[in-house]
């Protein structure tokens, strides 16, 4: 049987794989030992005699050696360690962190591998046998042996090397990013770590940098590592702009900042305009293209909804298909409800088409030349089409798609309270309760799981999204709903709409947002014989319906420049319409036109459709008379216009009397939403706050106030002001019980039980995810499946080195939108959030920012399941790959792909008067499936 020291000697690899297990293997028990290396277990071995204030090989404190130093620090920490005084407590006595601990350990280990390894390829060099060279130095032959391999020599450089790295990337470009993920190729990021403690006794500094991400507006932190004396002032302006990786990258060039390519526009020559005496309001915003015109080319698709740049000075907006009577010369024909005498092109307030944006000098804003983002997917980012013209050459289409055909079917197809609440009791009691079973079903089988540490991740997210449910009431949809955009016929009648997607014959309502009432339903019949529509648009048509112009008169006055409308089945008649409102008839919101008028600003716009709608739901919730809601629904109309039209939304208040109707239903002219459904998810502040655990008791999470505070600066005084620090959250989230949300009618009773549900749901999810203990480390699971640890791990280096890549976007992208918005102080809120988001793309596209998500194999699976994977590795995979993911791995399913929670939920709802066809619709299974299901 092995002594203690061949042991120890048969572990020296495994250290540098596992140094927070084994600290150094000359003072490791038995266990420890074994416990990494799977040595089987005997009562034979020896045990390292050791001697008092000793450390090691070498007894400390003699000063003959000159490694003492590292030594007696070596031993007084084993010392404290044996006494059982814990790491944090050693740390802090020697005024350090844990983890500078850890380092200075490992460097001292490493300082004192060298140096024997340095005197044992000495002695060997001077001949003497590995017997000999044991005796002298005090230590047994296998550990000869071990310092005299040329693998663990390398691995001991490894420190040395990364060192010599970094001062040199440091040296080069003066801030480097060591954060997360930038080790070098192979390396830990323990290892990484010493290297960078021994940075920092050389006088380099690490500092984190914090960056605002473009999509989320969370920050992101950036640990930087720079030159002696270096502080954070130094990096916080726009010098944090020069954090450079440690390994460089190439970037892909030959666009502007934002991923733009020169736009293409075609000659005004080529376009006709078809003006309202011609038609054109029935067809308002539709954009008919000649086919087999190359630069207008839609490739696979029917529709799209485009910009089109015309004369390098103005542009269309609209949805595109292909039309076969245009007019010799013509190639692009324009629908619109501006009458004739208005120019094609002519200043801003007086054009058909639309002028480009522009920057503060007056130049066309290339980056951002429509003010929308341009879409057409790619494999790491959404660029502009092409085509390949006579010559074989690729060139940039003049078609730039904002979207196409297929991606309006991927939007949310729940559904909303201010639709649901206006309908009849039962059937939001209905879908809320189906929202609330389908949540439980995944409760549920979450509840399944065995792996513990899976369990823990799952629960926890679960609850977050029931949490973010609770705001937002959305209820489960209707079987087979789906958003579609809408298109012009006149083929089609006012009564008909061409729906591919749906039975010919059967019935459906239309709801477009933000929705009124009932009134705005119209209820179809889907014919989808109509030759005009099948030419146009396919018989397979994804997300686009061909309706009357008359039916978007009832639909709040859509348009069809890519307005889109939800599609909800309705052959039981359970969604319940209304004829239009009688002062609705023949309305114009354009009685309101001001030219005078500056043009309203996002942030306004957005703010008063919240105020009206968030009115006319109050109103439906208590009853208001058709004449009162005539006169809100009236003011929304003038107000969704508003900044479009330049319409006067302030006159159109006092005209319809919005301020009385605010006092009836909202207590008062200036006050706001009254009832839960309005109230719900309206944002709100709050004192600063950190989430510091979980009530095991209660599932409730458990917060503490900062008590931060930050300077208010009041122009009026010209003094500054210490005020305590806010964040934002929802009303809903802010109370406890949902009914302190209620005004007390009915419809408001169903939602807050719902919500009330969710929240006692996800504190039922955080409980149980709180109790879970880590599954136990199986050594020799491990040695099973040794070649998924591998390739989890190899995955695992994968994701992880993208994250300094996408720190890397992440920076480039502040700079490039905050120097859009430094150029265009008043940039309205909207026009600013989709700068950000094409910024981003665009940085991730320029630095090769895309994260892998790890594909767990079915062994890979097996491994998890064994414990053969330790706690913190299982964390970080998770966090490398999808939930969605995880759950079709964790989640036990029963024969032919149905639960027995899901097999309960559609018996609960076939009890509930749904149809087989529905049910099985609704579950994301075959007719077929859920009888077999049934049946057993």
């Amino acid at each position: 049987m092995e002594t203690y020291e061949e042991l120890k000697a048969m572990c020296e690899d495994l250290y540098l794989e596992h140094g927070d297990i084994l600290q150094c293997t000359s003072i490791a028990t038995e266990e420890e030992i074994r416990e990494v290396s799977g040595i089987p277990y005997s009562d034979d071995w020896l045990a390292h005699y050791g001697t008092p204030r000793h450390s090691g090989r070498y007894p400390w404190g003699s000063g003959e050696n000159p490694y003492q130093r590292l030594k007696s620090f070596q031993g007084h920490v084993y010392e404290l360690r044996k006494q059982g005084v814990k790491d944090t407590d050693i740390a802090k006595g020697m005024d350090m962190n844990t983890s500078q601990l850890r380092a200075r350990m490992s460097i001292a280990r490493d300082e004192l591998w060298k140096h024997d390894m340095a005197e044992a390829v000495r002695l060997h060099d001077k001949g003497l046998s590995n017997v000999a060279i044991a005796k002298r130095m005090g230590i047994n032959e296998s550990s000869v042996r071990n310092l005299l391999k040329q693998k663990l020599q390398d691995n001991r450089m490894i420190t040395e090397k990364t060192v010599e790295l970094l001062k040199r990337r440091v040296a080069e470009d003066g801030l480097i990013d060591v954060g997360e993920g930038s080790e070098p190729a192979g390396m830990s990021r323990d290892k990484f770590k010493v290297a960078l403690e021994a940075m920092r006794a050389e006088g380099y500094v690490t500092i984190p940098v914090q960056v605002e991400q473009a999509g989320t507006g969370q920050m992101t932190t950036i640990l930087t590592l720079a030159p002696e004396g270096t502080t954070y002032k130094d990096i916080k302006g726009d010098r944090k702009y020069s954090i450079k990786p440690v390994e460089a990258y190439t970037e892909n060039q030959g666009r502007s900042f934002l991923n733009v390519e020169p736009v293409e526009s075609v000659s005004s020559k080529r376009v006709q305009v078809k003006y309202a005496e011609d038609g054109g309001t029935e067809r308002d915003g539709l954009i008919e293209l000649r086919r087999g015109v190359p630069d207008l080319d839609l490739g696979q698709a029917h529709y799209a909804q485009v910009r089109i740049g015309v004369d390098g000075t103005h542009y269309l907006k609209g949805m595109a298909v292909y039309a076969d009577d245009l007019p010799d010369g013509v190639d692009i024909r324009f629908n619109t409800n501006k009458s004739k005498g208005t120019p094609m092109i002519g200043p801003k307030d007086n054009s058909v088409l639309k002028p480009m944006k522009t920057k503060e000098d007056g130049s066309i804003d290339m980056d951002n030349p429509f003010g929308a983002t341009i879409r057409q997917k790619d494999d790491l980012i959404k660029v502009q089409k092409h085509y390949i013209d006579k010559d074989g050459k690729e060139k940039v289409s003049a078609l730039n798609v904002v979207e196409e055909e297929g991606n309006w079917s991927n939007w949310s197809k729940s559904l909303a309270s201010q639709l649901l609440s206006k309908q009849p009791l039962s059937l939001a009691k209905k879908q809320l309760a189906i929202d609330f079973d389908m949540r439980k079903e995944e409760f549920d089988e979450l509840d399944s799981l065995t792996n513990p540490t899976i369990k823990r991740h799952l629960m926890m997210s679960f609850a977050d999204e029931c949490d973010a449910a609770a705001s937002t009431l959305h209820a489960a949809a209707i079987p087979r709903q789906a958003s579609h955009v809408i298109l012009p016929f006149s083929e089609v009648k006012p009564t008909e709409v061409y729906a591919p997607g749906y039975r010919d014959g059967e019935k459906v309502v239309l709801v477009r947002y933000p929705h009124g009432g009932r009134f705005e339903m119209p209820e179809l019949t889907v014919n989808n014989k109509i030759t005009a529509c099948i030419k146009t648009l396919g018989k397979g048509a994804l997300d686009a319906i061909g309706i009357n112009h008359k039916t978007a008169q009832q639909l709040s006055g859509a348009d069809f420049d890519g307005d889109t409308v939800l599609v909800i089945p309705n052959n039981n008649g359970a969604f319940k319409t209304a004829q239009p409102l009688k002062g609705l008839k023949d309305f114009d919101p354009n009685v309101y036109h001001n030219p005078d008028l500056p043009k309203m600003k996002d942030r306004t716009k957005q703010m008063q459709m919240g105020i009206v709608s968030n009115l006319i739901t109050d109103m439906t919730l208590h009853g208001a008379t058709p004449d009162e809601l005539t006169r809100a629904v009236r003011h929304s109309m003038v107000v969704i216009d508003a900044q479009k039209h330049q319409l006067d939304y302030k006159k159109s208040a006092i005209d319809n009397g919005i301020a009385e109707l605010k006092e009836k239903y909202q207590g008062g002219k200036n006050k706001g939403a009254s009832t839960l459904i309005s109230l719900a998810g309206r944002e709100t502040e709050i004192p600063e706050r950190r989430l510091i655990g979980v009530d095991k008791a209660t599932g409730e999470k458990i917060y503490r106030e900062t008590g931060k505070t930050k300077g208010v600066y009041d122009k009026e005084t010209n003094t500054w002001t210490n005020k305590l620090r806010m964040e934002k959250t929802t009303e809903m989230q802010k109370h406890k019980d949902a009914f302190e949300l209620s005004s007390g009618t009915p419809m408001e009773a169903v939602y807050a039980s719902h919500a009330n549900k969710l929240k006692a749901l996800a504190n039922k999810a955080r409980k149980i995810a709180v109790s879970q203990k880590p599954i136990e480390y199986s050594p020799s699971a491990a040695k099973l499946f040794a070649p998924e640890i591998a390739y989890l791990k190899d995955a695992l280096l994968k994701a992880r080195r993208n994250a300094p890549k996408e720190r890397q976007a992440q920076l480039i992208a502040e700079q490039t939108w905050k120097a859009k918005k430094k150029a265009d102080p008043g940039m309205e809120y909207d026009k600013l959030q989709r700068i950000k988001g094409q910024a981003i793309q665009a940085a991730r596209f320029r630095v090769g920012a895309k994260k892998p998500l790890i594909d767990i194999t079915d062994n890979a699976w097996k491994a998890i399941q064994s414990g053969a994977i330790h706690t913190n590795m299982l964390l970080d995979i998770m966090q490398n790959t999808s939930d969605d993911s995880l759950k079709a791995r964790a989640m036990p399913r029963a024969s032919k792909g149905m639960s027995s929670a899901k097999l309960a939920r559609a018996k609960s709802m076939i009890s509930n008067g749904c149809s087989l066809a529905d049910v099985a619709d609704a579950l994301g299974v075959s007719a077929s499936v859920l009888r077999y299901n049934l049946n057993q």
